[in-house]
């Protein structure tokens, strides 16, 4: 009785123990997880209908807001996706597929280039538009090779509403964490691309003030000129996109209130990835950006599946919500644009993937590195971590069947005679062990309607790595800036 007591009083030790240490390992995610096959194909016919599209803007409701922004106040607007707002002129969803990969492709190139020039100390403005006969290409000076621009294939991936000048003006512009600088295009037009809204009108604005080049907006611009003691701004983005004109100071009308004196650029000679927008909101991390004039403290958004006509939020100075699973916000000395994150790893089916350390990390130049964007589609990876990651999941699927690759896509499944199937849970780790598991739709994707399905990651030559919106979607990102942290929480939308 003796031996059978030492044993019972060894085997609750025993448990009392792993107890106490399992409460101290980090919260454990699912190895696998489900895609609703039947679901995404339907949201890829709903893209398609003409019903799916609204008929009405928010001109009225913009006209209304005068009221005055506090910088301690929180502020939020719509977001909608790019396809809630203009009906695609392709005769099937994969059409539509490949013009958004080749839109992402123009993106990516227009990222890393910057990051390059910055790296080589290589000023935009050299980036030189010419027209050459086969369509207008940017021909940098210091740094090899055209770069054709991207005019055909659309606009940026996702809007908001808001109103320029006073009384306000109704306009759409992109929202991008990849640029500083805002802007809208202005009349009189040299050369400006078709928009949604009519074209914005100086003179029809009581708020509208030119700066002066001794103006510190002027100064902090990459490249500006004098003309008459006004400045003019040039932002060329790398991948054939520009927009040239007056850096001025405007009332700009969000969330039903007013912000005064944020420096924008009124373009009158503009061309590019903006096709439909009237502009863009620059949401980066240098000084010119929209956050940055409004001294907010943080902002977040929630991108909405990119087939949905829902509409999400843009917030400035809102609390960080309590679950959301953190990052720490990195920067680097060369480019203060970009948000970078401290990305420890990934992992598939709860196996983390062998990756040094240093394949997300910046190194002492400034390159390398992994960064967040709003506007990019597909995350990119180092080409050896991405063929770590895909090896990993396409030995997780073997019992699905295999399809011939599309575009930038070389792990696809025929799921046409599937309603759901279980697919090994992907990872990103940070450190402090947080772990944010995605959902299998934020990276298995639908690339038509009969069924063809794409692991949605893709390699990259540049050092730089990209997280993308279709990881993103359906999670809050928030980037809390006073506090150099990115939160992630899902179904915040």
């Amino acid at each position: 009785m003796a031996q059978m007591g030492n044993i019972l009083c060894y085997i609750l030790f025993a448990f009392l123990s792993y107890s106490a240490h399992s409460r101290n390992l980090p919260p454990t995610t699912s190895k696998t997880t489900v895609l609703d096959v039947a679901a995404s194909i339907q949201d890829t016919l709903n893209a398609m209908s003409s019903e799916f599209y609204p008929t009405s803007g928010t001109t009225q409701s913009l006209a209304q807001q005068h009221q005055t922004f506090s910088v301690s106040s929180s502020l939020s607007l719509p977001l909608h996706s790019r396809i809630s707002l203009h009906q695609p002129s392709h005769k099937d969803y994969k059409s539509l597929t490949l013009a958004r990969l080749e839109r992402d492709s123009a993106r990516v190139r227009s990222l890393t280039t910057r990051l390059d020039l910055a790296v080589r100390g290589v000023a935009t403005s050299d980036l030189k538009p010419v027209d050459t006969g086969n369509g207008l290409e940017l021909q940098p000076d210091a740094f090899g090779g055209p770069i054709i621009s991207g005019t055909s294939q659309g606009s940026g991936e996702y809007f908001s509403r808001v109103g320029i000048g006073k009384p306000p003006s109704p306009a759409y512009v992109v929202l991008d964490t990849g640029s500083d600088v805002s802007w809208v295009q202005c009349a009189p037009c040299a050369d400006c691309y078709q928009q949604a809204d009519p074209i914005f009108e100086p003179a029809s604005s009581a708020s509208f003030s030119p700066l002066s080049c001794e103006a510190q907006q002027c100064k902090s611009l990459d490249v500006f000129e004098c003309r008459n003691n006004t400045c003019l701004y040039e932002v060329a983005y790398g991948d054939g996109s520009y927009t040239v004109g007056d850096f001025v100071t405007e009332t700009i009308s969000i969330g039903g209130e007013s912000v005064k004196d944020i420096a924008i650029g009124c373009g009158h000679n503009n061309e590019g990835l903006f096709v439909g927008a009237a502009g863009l909101l620059g949401l980066g991390g240098g000084s010119l950006s929209f956050p940055s004039q409004l001294n907010a403290t943080s902002f977040s958004y929630c991108l909405v599946d990119r087939d949905s006509d829902s509409a999400s939020t843009l917030e400035f100075n809102s609390a960080l919500p309590h679950n959301a699973v953190t990052a720490p916000l990195r920067r680097n000395p060369q480019l203060d644009t970009f948000y970078y994150l401290g990305l420890t790893g990934m992992s598939v089916g709860g196996q983390l993937l062998r990756i040094p350390e240093t394949a997300f990390q910046i190194d002492e130049n400034g390159n390398g590195g992994i960064i967040i964007d709003s506007g990019t589609a597909v995350t990119r990876l180092q080409t050896d971590t991405y063929e770590a990651l895909r090896t990993a999941f396409v030995n997780g699927t073997q019992g699905l069947q295999s399809t011939s690759g599309v575009a930038l896509f070389d792990a696809c499944y025929d799921l046409s005679s599937k309603k759901s199937v279980e697919v090994p849970t992907v990872s990103f780790h940070f450190e402090g062990g947080k772990v944010l598991p995605l959902p299998a739709k934020n990276y298995l994707i639908p690339v038509d309607s009969l069924g063809t399905f794409c692991f949605a990651f893709a390699p990259t030559s540049s050092a730089l790595s990209i997280i993308g919106n279709v990881q993103q979607q359906g999670t809050r990102v928030s980037f809390d800036i006073a506090n150099s942290v990115v939160g992630f929480s899902p179904d915040q939308c």
